[in-house]
C-alpha cells in the first residue's frame, strides 16, 4: 500500500493468482507502488485473485463510482504512461464508452501498445456478464485473505446455516440439492456424506482432493488461491455434517501459490474463531491443515491418494471396503474434490432448492468450464449444466487461438474424449456425455484445429497411462504399453481389420478389468479418435468403429 496524507486513495486491484504472476503481475504491482509514491498519489493496491479472464492478465482494476475499470494486459513498462494519462483518477472517464469485450489480438490491446487498453467495467465484460457465478462469485472480486471482505461478500452464511441444523438435516440438505462430485466421477455427494455420518468411529476425517491433474484443468487452483475461505467454510460445514473433528487438503505440489495462500487462510481462519474447538462459538470442533502431494498423477484417484497421505506409496486400493467407511488410516473418511466443497456454503446459505434451479436432468447446479488448448479466449467460465461447447467455443472462446476451423474438442482431461464438430451441440449433462462415450469430468476443454493428428493423440493417451499407472492391475500396467505399440503399428500402415480388432480389444480390457478410472478410461480418448477421424489413422470412413473391426 502507498498513501500520502490528507489525500484519498484511490484503489487499486493487482491479481496475485499464478496466471497473473506468470505475466509479470509482482512487477506490476512494484511499479504502480513506485510511481505513485514518486508523483505523491495515494493508491491502496489490493492484491485480489484472477477474475479467469486469462486473455487479459495481467488484468488491473481501479474502483470508481461508476464500478471497477479494467485494463487489460498490463506491463510494468507501461505503468509511468498511465500515470503521465491521470491514472487512476481517470479511470472512470476511461470507463464510460470501453464497456466492451477485449481481446489482445485487438490493435490496441496488444502486448507492443505503449499503454494498456482499458476494458470498461469489469463485470459488464460479455464473457463475465454471460456467466451464472454461484461458486466463484467471489474470485476477483475480494481480497482473498481478508475474513471482513469474505463476510462481506456472503461469506459464513453458510457456516452459519448449518450450525443451526443436526447432522442428519445437513446431510440431507446436501442430498437434495443434487449435487454430484465435481472431481469426475459424478457421485452424488450427499450420499458420500450420509454414509460416513451414519458410520460409527471414534475418528473421521474429511479429505480435500486438490490433487488437480488433468490437462486444462485450472478451477481448483483458481479457487485456492483466490478465494480460499469458501473453500475452508465449505470442508468446515462438510466435517460438522458428518462427525468429523479434521479435515486435509491434498495439493499437488505443482500449486506452490495455492498452498502458500491456503496455509496462511487457515491460520486466518483459526484467529477469527472459524476453526479450533470452538467453531463461531457453537462449541464444536473443526481443525484443518494442508499436506502436500509428490506430483503423481495416480493420486487423484481417492485410494491412491489415501495411502499418500498415510506415507505409503501411492497405489490404487481395491473396493470394498469404501473409503466412507474405512479410509484414512482404517477410519471413516468423506473424501470429496474441490470445487464439490466449494459449493456447499451456497447451497446453506441460499438453499437446497435454490441449487437446484440450475442446471438440467440429474446435472444439477453449475460447472465451472475450463477453457484452455487452442482457443482465443482462455479462462474459466461458470454455467449451468446444459451449455454446448459451440456456445462455449464461439460466444466465450472466440474460436482457436490460430484462426483455423476447430477439428476436436476433448473434455474431462487427458482420458476424455475426443468430441468432433456434429457432436458440440450436445447439452453438457453427465447422462447426455455418457450415452456418446464421453465424460464431463472435472470440466476441462481443450480444444484442437484442423492440423491436429488424432491418432497421435491417440498414442499419446496409451502412452500417458503407460507413464503414470501405479502398476497394480495388469489391463493397465500392460495394456497401456500394448496400447501404444497397437497404434504405432497402425500409424506406421498396416490397417488391417486384424488390428484394429486388436485395439479394440484391448480397450475392452482396460474398461472391464481396470482397478480404477485411470486404466478404465484411457480407452476414451483412443475410441473417439478411431471413430470420429479414421483418417488421421489412414483408415477409411468407418472403419475405426467397434462394430466395423
Amino acid at each position: 500500500m502507498t498513501e500520502t496524507s490528507g489525500m484519498r486513495a484511490h484503489r487499486v486491484y493487482v491479481p496475485r493468482d499464478s496466471a497473473a504472476l506468470a505475466l509479470g503481475a509482482d512487477r506490476v504491482a512494484a511499479a504502480v507502488a513506485a510511481e505513485a509514491a514518486k508523483r505523491g498519489i495515494a493508491v491502496d493496491i489490493v492484491r485480489n485473485g484472477s477474475r479467469g479472464l486469462f486473455w487479459l492478465e495481467p488484468l488491473v482494476e481501479v474502483q470508481t463510482p461508476r464500478g471497477r475499470i479494467g485494463y487489460s494486459n498490463v506491463q510494468a513498462s507501461q505503468v509511468a504512461a498511465l500515470f503521465d494519462s491521470g491514472w487512476p483518477a481517470s479511470a472512470a472517464l476511461d470507463g464510460e464508452d470501453r464497456e466492451r469485450e477485449m481481446s489482445p489480438l485487438d490493435p490496441d490491446g496488444s502486448w507492443e501498445a505503449p499503454m494498456p487498453a482499458c476494458v470498461g467495467r469489469v463485470d459488464a465484460i460479455p464473457y463475465l456478464a454471460k456467466q451464472q457465478r454461484l461458486t466463484f462469485a467471489r474470485i476477483g472480486v475480494t481480497d482473498p485473505l481478508s475474513p471482513a471482505d469474505y463476510e462481506a461478500h456472503g461469506g459464513l452464511a453458510g457456516l452459519r446455516a448449518c450450525l443451526a441444523l443436526d447432522a442428519e438435516a445437513a446431510c440431507q440438505t446436501v442430498l437434495d440439492s443434487g449435487l454430484r462430485g465435481r472431481g469426475g466421477a459424478a457421485f452424488p455427494a450427499g450420499i458420500k456424506w450420509r454414509t460416513v455420518c451414519r458410520a460409527e468411529a471414534s475418528q473421521k476425517y474429511v479429505v480435500c482432493n486438490a490433487d488437480e491433474g488433468d490437462s486444462g484443468t485450472f478451477a481448483d487452483r483458481l479457487i485456492m488461491e483466490s478465494d480460499p475461505f469458501v473453500l475452508i467454510e465449505g470442508m468446515v460445514i462438510a466435517a460438522l455434517s458428518v462427525g468429523a473433528s479434521e479435515g486435509i487438503v491434498y495439493v499437488r505440489s505443482e500449486y506452490p501459490h495455492a498452498i502458500a495462500m491456503l496455509e496462511a487462510a487457515i491460520e486466518i481462519a483459526r484467529r477469527e474463531g472459524w476453526l479450533g474447538t470452538d467453531v463461531l462459538g457453537s462449541g464444536r470442533s473443526c481443525e484443518l491443515r494442508v499436506a502436500k502431494a509428490a506430483g503423481a498423477y495416480i493420486c487423484g484417484e481417492e485410494t491412491a491418494l489415501l495411502e499418500s497421505l498415510e506415507g505409503k506409496r501411492g497405489v490404487v486400493r481395491a473396493k470394498p471396503p469404501i473409503p466412507a467407511l474405512s479410509g484414512l488410516f482404517g477410519k471413516p473418511t468423506l473424501i470429496n474434490n474441490v470445487i464439490t466443497l466449494a459449493s456447499v456454503p451456497y447451497i446453506f446459505a441460499h438453499g437446497a432448492q435454490a441449487y437446484r434451479e440450475f442446471g438440467m436432468g440429474r446435472s444439477q447446479g453449475t460447472l465451472p468450464v475450463q477453457l484452455a488448448g487452442n482457443i482465443r479466449r482462455g479462462g474459466l467460465v461458470e454455467l449451468a449444466f446444459g451449455v454446448t461447447l459451440r456456445t462455449l467455443l464461439d460466444e466465450f472462446g472466440g474460436g482457436t487461438a490460430s484462426g483455423r476451423p476447430a477439428k476436436a474438442i476433448q473434455v474431462g482431461g487427458p482420458l476424455g474424449a475426443y468430441l468432433p464438430s456434429a457432436q458440440w451441440d450436445l447439452p453438457m449433462d453427465y447422462e447426455a456425455y455418457a450415452a456418446v462415450g464421453a465424460v464431463v469430468g472435472h470440466g476441462g476443454v481443450v480444444v484442437h484445429d484442423d492440423t491436429a493428428d488424432m491418432a497421435g493423440l491417440a498414442s499419446y493417451a496409451m502412452e500417458f497411462c503407460a507413464l503414470e499407472s501405479c502398476g497394480k492391475c495388469t489391463p493397465c500396467r500392460i495394456g497401456s504399453t500394448r496400447g501404444v505399440e497397437v497404434i504405432e503399428r497402425i500409424r506406421r500402415g498396416d490397417t488391417s481389420t486384424r488390428q484394429v480388432t486388436l485395439l479394440h480389444d484391448l480397450c475392452d480390457t482396460m474398461v472391464s478389468g481396470s482397478l480404477c478410472a485411470m486404466g478404465g478410461m484411457t480407452p476414451f480418448p483412443v475410441r473417439s479418435a478411431l471413430e470420429h477421424f479414421p483418417a488421421d489413422f489412414g483408415l477409411p470412413d468407418g472403419a475405426g468403429r467397434a462394430e466395423a473391426a
